[in-house]
């Protein structure tokens, strides 16, 4: 019996879910969630901060010596330089300053995340090297939106959603005159790479070529912990062997 006639009917009545399959796919990627996260921050920064007094600069990616790094928010105003770490995550956040990986718990997955401020931390860095400013009027924000709860007490430069707002709000100390002020947009300014898509397809590929070194080196890529060469037990796969992290359970990394 030939069913192309039957697929072809099926097809033609529900040919519209594919552009919804194709929407849905590309709401829930990673990018998307980037995007929408430093979206929120840049509306909230233009409708609650005044723009006379505060200069928000978007996407910013500057050259360092392994390459580059990308800055999501910086703001500029006479009360120091704001640079922001936007993250787009859902369901309980667990972290401190000092600790080197942070965790996100959505029910019972877990997973291991940097931790943004020592993410932060190389951003201020080349902004300071740029500018050539005292660290002191440099400051380090991150930002959580989306339904996140922190779980554990955070430092107060770590927020969710508007709380970054009153955070600069809170820093009404002047440091910086009008023409460091005009002077650090210009070094910005000119100092970043062109805020393109080839700038960006570049930058992930550094990314990508760090964490490559990472697992050369045998450092799992997400917490830095040894990878230990490990054998399956049981299974179709027994007797075959794999490297994962050697933080198990805690972290769940593994690679051929």
């Amino acid at each position: 019996m030939d069913f192309t006639p039957i697929f072809g009917q099926v097809f033609h009545s529900l040919w519209y879910l594919i552009p919804l399959l194709l929407v849905a796919a590309v709401v829930k990627s990673p990018w998307f969630k980037g995007v929408m996260g430093e979206a929120i921050v840049n509306i909230s920064a233009k409708f609650f901060l005044d723009r006379e007094t505060y200069h928000l600069i978007k996407n910013v990616t500057l050259p360092v010596d392994d390459g580059t790094t990308q800055i999501d928010h910086i703001i500029v105003s006479k009360f120091g330089i704001i640079v922001i770490e936007t993250k787009n995550m859902k369901g309980w956040i667990f972290g401190d300053a000092k600790q080197k990986m942070w965790t996100q718990k959505i029910y019972k997955h877990t997973t291991k995340f940097q931790n943004p401020l020592f993410q932060n931390y190389k951003h201020t860095k080349a902004l300071e090297a740029l500018l050539d400013l005292d660290n002191s009027v440099i400051h380090s924000v991150v930002v959580f939106v989306g339904d996140s709860t922190f779980k554990t007490p955070m430092p107060e430069n770590v927020t969710q959603a508007g709380g970054y707002i009153r955070y600069i709000k809170s820093m009404n100390q002047q440091v910086l005159d009008t023409s460091q002020v005009a002077n650090a947009i210009e070094r910005i300014q000119t100092g970043r790479k062109p805020a393109s898509f080839n700038t960006s397809r570049e930058h992930v590929k550094h990314v990508k070529s760090i964490v490559a070194e990472k697992a050369n080196n045998n450092a799992c890529p997400k917490c830095g912990s040894e990878l230990i060469l490990r054998t399956v037990k049981s299974g179709v796969n027994a007797g075959s062997q794999f490297k994962g992290c050697a933080k198990f359970p805690a972290c769940r990394y593994t690679t051929n």
